[in-house]
């Protein structure tokens, strides 16, 4: 379960003397900091850590950390908005005592996400761990809707860098091969066991496409406890690939050619305990909600780029026939278009239906993501909108003239596109709040003006081991 509710100076009732009890087993199984956790507007993961006995000191009045890391961006240069980007002002950083993990290939430190206050006790308006939270509680409240969520990690393996940042991958077993998975057998084992011991359900692991690449699935959660899991399933990834000496990058592009990490994400609306995304009268079992929902996503599609491939690298994953989804197209288990239906297999579908969504790669915030990704279907539901004809086969083979009439066309093939698509957004825009969509805008900008001039492989090699 998800704290919902936000932080309160001196903690919420009972909070404090809960943390007391925290450290005090924490100090019994040998645990001495905590990584206090948080991904900035950039899809950057920060930390502060404190001892384990200050645990309580921290939910009570929080951690200190300055604003300005909402205008970082990845090589750590700042920009700035009319409000965030200077030296002045401090925030309180509030563990989430109900996700406090010990980090099992870390030994000696737990692990908690964090909410972001200000000095005042108010939320802060940059945070978006506390963006997710408001957008779900709103959608419960006012729709009568939760939500279930999932997101895809991809990552390769390599061996570590040189001074110049080099990518070696450990693998060289095929996609998908067998060979790859006893290559890497006794990583992978680690791997399996730390989730478990961490709380991680995993339902899939296994050798993707790329030389080196990796994939891993966790079961559905509520959208902050996805998005939660999905960070800490990073930090437990490289933790254990560092005690194999091994690097992992989880890039968009590692190189400028070939298919790159991906992060898909999958979401279900329910009500009542039902799925949506199944047992209605529309096309391929929807209801007439979820139809909705998913016309609101398709359409907003090209503006979501903004926040769901939010790095000049995204755009060398970002091509058509290689599986990520890059047109204005939805279809049932259709891996070439920009929405994929899921229906799941018979006997499960209450359970598996989902829809995915395939622009979307693990530099990005997934707090920012599955947020602006749950608002714009939102904004179906309300408009009551439909789906268009929908797309069977790879888009990209269609004719110009019938892709028109289907309303398919190519997502943004750059950041700039993504951002100037993002700017005519009003629905995205007004979800995140000025505060929170201004940073996206200033450093999706930023990053796309730290690279101007770079060919593709070095845009690639500028970003590899950033994430």
């Amino acid at each position: 379960m998800t704290t919902l509710a936000d932080p309160v100076p001196g903690g919420r009732p009972g909070e404090v003397e809960r943390a007391v009890g925290l450290a005090a087993e924490l100090a019994g199984r040998g645990v001495h900091g905590v990584v206090l956790s948080y991904v900035d507007t950039a899809g950057v993961g920060r930390v502060k850590t404190i001892p384990a006995g200050k645990l309580a000191g921290a939910a009570a009045w929080g951690v200190g950390m300055s604003p300005v890391f909402d205008t970082f961006l990845a090589n750590d240069a700042i920009v700035s908005t009319d409000v965030l980007g200077s030296p002045d002002g401090d925030l309180r950083l509030y563990p989430d005592l109900d996700q406090l993990t010990v980090l099992s290939a870390q030994p000696g430190w737990a692990w908690a996400p964090v909410d972001r206050i200000t000095q005042d006790g108010e939320r802060h308006p940059g945070c978006s761990r506390t963006f997710l939270r408001r957008l779900t509680a709103e959608a419960a409240r006012e729709h009568g809707l939760d939500f279930r969520a999932g997101v895809e990690i991809e990552w390769t393996l390599a061996v570590p860098p040189g001074p110049d940042g080099d990518f070696v991958p450990v693998a060289t077993g095929p996609a998908y091969g067998a060979v790859r998975q006893v290559e890497l057998s006794d990583y992978a084992a680690e791997l399996l066991a730390a989730c478990a011991a961490q709380g991680l359900d995993v339902d899939q692991f296994h050798p993707e496409y790329a030389a080196g690449q990796f994939e891993l699935a966790m079961a559905p959660l509520d959208p902050v406890a996805a998005a939660d899991r999905s960070v800490l399933a990073r930090q437990t990834i490289r933790a254990v690939a560092r005690r194999h000496g091994l690097a992992v990058s989880f890039a968009p592009a590692v190189r400028a050619e070939g298919v790159g990490n991906g992060g898909h994400l999958h979401l279900s609306a329910w009500r009542a305990g039902v799925n949506l995304h199944t047992g209605g009268d529309r096309r391929h079992g929807l209801t007439a909600e979820a139809e909705s929902f998913t016309a609101g996503v398709l359409a907003r599609l090209p503006a979501l780029t903004a926040v769901t491939a939010p790095s000049p690298a995204s755009y060398l994953r970002l091509r058509p026939s290689q599986w990520a989804g890059v047109f204005t197209a939805w279809g049932l288990e259709t891996r070439e278009a920009g929405l994929r239906l899921i229906r799941g297999t018979a006997g499960l579908r209450g359970q598996a239906a989902n829809l995915e969504v395939k622009p979307v790669d693990l530099a990005a915030n997934p707090y920012l993501a599955l947020g602006c990704a749950i608002a714009a279907g939102l904004d179906g539901i309300a408009a009551g909108a439909t789906l268009p004809e929908e797309t069977t086969g790879d888009p990209a083979r269609l004719d110009p003239a019938e892709a028109k009439a289907r309303g398919v066309r190519r997502l943004p093939v750059s950041l700039a596109e993504a951002v100037a698509e993002f700017r005519g957004d009003t629905v995205l825009r007004a979800a995140l709040g000025p505060v929170l969509a201004d940073a996206v805008i200033a450093v999706r900008e930023g990053e796309s003006a730290a690279v101007a001039g770079l060919d593709d492989e070095r845009v690639a090699a500028a970003y590899r081991w950033k994430y």
